[in-house]
């Protein structure tokens, strides 16, 4: 992987087997990762870890992927958001949209997919804040 991509990246999922496997997955790319179970915790180390791009579960108990989301924006407003799901409808892709997200990420895709879709994110996210 390219140094200059070496960024943090942040994963949310209430699936801890999933969560293992996207944590260990891109740490194994030379990604630094943190994890947080629910959207609570991801609010937290949204603000500490300030991660380069999130990758958050639109399906979890207590406050979804969407209310974290807007609750993210509230005080970061720049930061890639890439919504990963197993299955999502219409609607909720919309309720996401409305706070800017950068793509979607499905869970039976291929992680070699997803890897491509982040560093073309991190590259284009980089791009955006040298101008």
């Amino acid at each position: 992987m390219d140094e200059a991509l070496a960024k943090k990246v942040m994963v949310v999922d209430d699936e801890r087997d999933f969560l293992f496997t996207m944590e260990y997955w891109l740490k194994s790319k030379g990604y630094e990762v943190k994890t947080a179970t629910d959207g609570f915790k991801a609010l937290e180390l949204t603000k500490s870890f300030n991660p380069n791009i999130i990758l958050l579960d639109i399906n979890m108990p207590g406050i979804d992927g969407v209310e974290t989301l807007k609750r993210i924006r509230e005080f970061n407003k720049e930061v890639p958001v890439v919504i990963i799901t197993a299955f999502i409808g219409e609607e909720r892709v919309a309720a996401a949209s409305a706070y800017k997200i950068s793509g979607l990420f499905y869970k039976d895709k291929d992680f070699k997919e997803g890897l491509r879709l982040l560093e073309s994110l991190l590259r284009t996210h980089k791009k955006l804040k040298e101008t």
